[in-house]
C-alpha cells in the first residue's frame, strides 16, 4: 500500500472546558495536535501507512506528543529531538455569534529552531509515495521554511507525489519576510494543492472573480471558485489538481461545508452539508486533506468519489472533540450514501 509522509509541528492544545471563556476557566483540557499530525492521524485511521516527521524536545511534554502519535498508529521513527519546548496554543471555543479564539505560544519551539541538515530526507522518503506539508510550517520560522524546501526538493527528485494545504496563518508570519515568495517557491513543487479563497489571496494575491470574501456569508457558490483554480494552475503548472474547501459560516455553531476540485479540464463539486451543531471545528481542513489523500490513493480514476470522501470525512470531524479526525471508513461511506440520521448502531 502507498506510504505517506507528513511534516510539521505538533503542539500542546489547552482549552477551557466546554464553552467557557479564558477568564472563566480554572482548568484546561489537554489535546495534542497540529495540521500535518492531524492529517497523519486521519490516514492511519483509514489504514494507510504514514510517518509523521517533526522535531520534539526531549522532555515529558515532548514524550506525551510522541505517545499520542504512536497511540494513533502513526510512524514516528524519523522524528528528531532537540530544543527546549513544545509549541502551545490556547483555544477558546465559540458558540452561536461568538467566534472561537486562538492564542499562540510557540516562539522558540523545538521545530521553530530547526535548521537545514537536521533531517535526513533521503532516509525519511525510503519507501514513500506521497509527501504532505502545509503553509503553517514555513510560517513558523526561516529555519522551518528552509527545511520544508529541503524536503520538497528531495521528494521531487525521487518522483514522490507532493501535496500542500496552503493554510494561511496571519498570526504566524512574524519573522520579517513576505509569505508570497517563500510559498510560491514551495508550492511550485506540488502536484496537489488545497486551499480556500483566503489562502489563495493572502499567499498569492489570487482572488475569485466576482466574489467579495469578506461578505460571502453562507451562500457559497462553487462556480465562483473556478477562476481561483484556473489562476492557481496557471501560476503552478506542475499542479495536477487544485481543491478548494467551501465553508459558509452562518454562526460559530452552524456552518455549511462543501468542496470543489479542478483537474485543469473538469470541475467536480461535492454535496453541501449543513453542520448545525458544531462540536469542534479545529482540524476541519486537516480532516479534509486526510480524506482527500486517502480518496485519491483509493479511487485514482474517480476524482468525484475522492472529493466526496474528503468532504464527508471532514463533515464528521466537526462532531469530534480535539484536533484529529477519529472516524472510520465505514462511517464516512455511510454519510456519503446519504445517511445523516445519527441513529445508534446496535
Amino acid at each position: 500500500m502507498n506510504k505517506v509522509v507528513t511534516f510539521g509541528e505538533i503542539m500542546l492544545r489547552l482549552s477551557p472546558p466546554g464553552f467557557l471563556r479564558f477568564s472563566q476557566s480554572n482548568s484546561f483540557d489537554v489535546v495534542y495536535g497540529g495540521g500535518e499530525s492531524n492529517v497523519a492521524v486521519s490516514l492511519a485511521n483509514y489504514g494507510v501507512p504514514v510517518d509523521f516527521v517533526t522535531r520534539l524536545p526531549q522532555n515529558d511534554i515532548g514524550e506525551c506528543a510522541l505517545m499520542e502519535m504512536r497511540k494513533r498508529g502513526v510512524g514516528t521513527s524519523n522524528i528528531v529531538f532537540g530544543g527546549d519546548r513544545l509549541g502551545i496554543y490556547f483555544l477558546e471555543t465559540g458558540a452561536v455569534s461568538r467566534g472561537s479564539k486562538v492564542v499562540y505560544d510557540r516562539a522558540h519551539s523545538a521545530i521553530a529552531e530547526l535548521k537545514p541538515g537536521m533531517i535526513d530526507w533521503a532516509k525519511v522518503f525510503e519507501g514513500a509515495d506521497w509527501f504532505h506539508w502545509t503553509g503553517i510550517t514555513p510560517a513558523i520560522s526561516q529555519g522551518a521554511a528552509d527545511v520544508c524546501l529541503e524536503a520538497v526538493k528531495v521528494a521531487s527528485d525521487l518522483g514522490i507525489t507532493i501535496s500542500t494545504d496552503l493554510n494561511y496563518r496571519a498570526k504566524l508570519w512574524k519573522y520579517g519576510v513576505e509569505p508570497e515568495a517563500i510559498m510560491t517557491e514551495l508550492t511550485s513543487y506540488c502536484d496537489i494543492i488545497l486551499g480556500n479563497e483566503e489562502d489563495a489571496e493572502k499567499h498569492f494575491g489570487i482572488k475569485p472573480d466576482g466574489l467579495d470574501i469578506t461578505t460571502q456569508g453562507h451562500d457559497v457558490k462553487a462556480e465562483a471558485f473556478l477562476s481561483v483554480c484556473q489562476q492557481m494552475m496557471k501560476k503552478f503548472p506542475r499542479a495536477k489538481k487544485v481543491i478548494t474547501t467551501l465553508r459558509g459560516s452562518i454562526s460559530a455553531s452552524h456552518n455549511t461545508w462543501a468542496g470543489v476540485m479542478y483537474d485543469g479540464t473538469n470541475m467536480f463539486e461535492s454535496t453541501q452539508y449543513q453542520i448545525t451543531d458544531i462540536v469542534d471545528r479545529v482540524g476541519g481542513g486537516d480532516s479534509f486533506m486526510g480524506g482527500l489523500i486517502y480518496g485519491l490513493l483509493t479511487y485514482p480514476e474517480d476524482d468525484q468519489n475522492a472529493l466526496d470522501f474528503a468532504v464527508a470525512a471532514s463533515c464528521l470531524k466537526h462532531t469530534i472533540k480535539g484536533d484529529a479526525n477519529l472516524v472510520t471508513i465505514s462511517e464516512v461511506e455511510k454519510l456519503m450514501g446519504g445517511d445523516t440520521s445519527g441513529r445508534v448502531a446496535r
